[in-house]
């Protein structure tokens, strides 16, 4: 079977792509050795898929149905994998090989149940949808392994804000939303209430339907931080949905203070990384072209 990767993958890999990095040109013959070293049968790659990896659906030489993900270095798999094997199915997708899988090809490939891929949280009414959403996540604040080698909130953020200070000395309409944004995240990083293993990257639609469980995680970029921290960007999901209502603003913080209270996080701190997460990610958008995203994001993060 041709492992194309997927247009979206394509698009996305390529607007981040450091000089000379040729993963995606490699990745149809690193599928092809990662289905014959597994004895994995091909049902077909999931479209339109992620933005960082190739998703392949497969069978087992048992007939068990499962996923075969192979993503890039810069996507941290190995990360992912060690956050997978701690969670051990509490919350998130079950991983079907080891930690210790230490034989040749195995990194960045990651084999993992079968989840409905097609049915994300996101497919239900919205109340509904940030009620299984945050009981998701709430399962997967745990501490972290000892000894683990996860970035912090911290060190990821620290990267981050390096690229939006040059955006806002290059952009100065973005500048004040900017210095607010990293005002914010100094003043949170003064005096973090917990150090816990957070998903890192969840929103509705990174909680699919399962047959063990009604509702898991899947799609995780491990970090250790608060939870506030996790949770700011599940506030601004369906952002565009937000934008286009009259009282978006109003809906955006009353969602700010009803997930707080529902997880039991800190309001302000929910607010304060919301508004940095937001800005990143709007000054991120628009670095790479993608104008309307940008234009969604920051007049979020204004509301905030």
């Amino acid at each position: 079977m041709a492992f194309e990767p997927p247009r979206r993958l394509v698009r996305a890999l390529g607007e981040t792509a450091p000089e000379g990095d040729d993963w995606l040109e490699k990745l149809p013959e690193l599928a092809r050795e990662a289905v014959e070293r597994r004895e994995l049968t091909v049902e077909r790659v999931q479209l339109p898929g992620g933005r960082s990896s190739l998703v392949v659906l497969v069978r087992r030489a048992d007939g068990t149905p499962a996923v075969l993900k192979l993503a890039p270095p810069r996507a941290r798999p190995e990360s992912e994998r060690v956050a997978l094997a701690h969670w051990g199915g509490r919350g998130a997708v079950q991983l079907l090989e080891p930690v210790s899988e230490g034989a040749e090809g195995a990194e960045g490939v990651l084999l993992l149940e079968r989840l409905h891929p097609d049915v994300s949280v996101r497919t239900l009414p919205e109340a509904k949808a940030l009620l299984e959403a945050a009981g998701t996540l709430r399962r997967l604040w745990v501490d972290p392994p000892e000894g683990h080698v996860f970035e912090t909130v911290a060190e990821r953020t620290g990267r981050q804000a390096k690229a939006m200070r040059a955006a806002a000395d290059a952009a100065p309409e973005v500048a004040p939303l900017v210095d607010a944004a990293l005002s914010a995240r100094e003043e949170l990083l003064d005096s973090p209430p917990e150090h816990r293993l957070l998903h890192g990257t969840f929103r509705q639609s990174k909680v699919l339907s399962g047959d063990r469980m009604p509702w898991l995680a899947v799609g995780p970029d491990p970090v250790v931080g608060e939870h506030a921290f996790d949770l700011a960007r599940l506030v601004r999901d369906r952002v565009e949905d937000l934008i286009a209502q009259p009282s978006g603003a109003t809906t955006t913080r009353r969602r700010v203070r009803r997930l707080a209270e529902s997880l039991e996080v800190d309001r302000d701190r929910l607010r304060g990384w919301t508004l940095f997460r937001a800005v990143e990610s709007g000054v991120r958008a628009r670095r790479v072209g993608r104008e309307r995203d940008a234009e969604l994001l920051l007049e979020f993060a204004s509301w905030l």
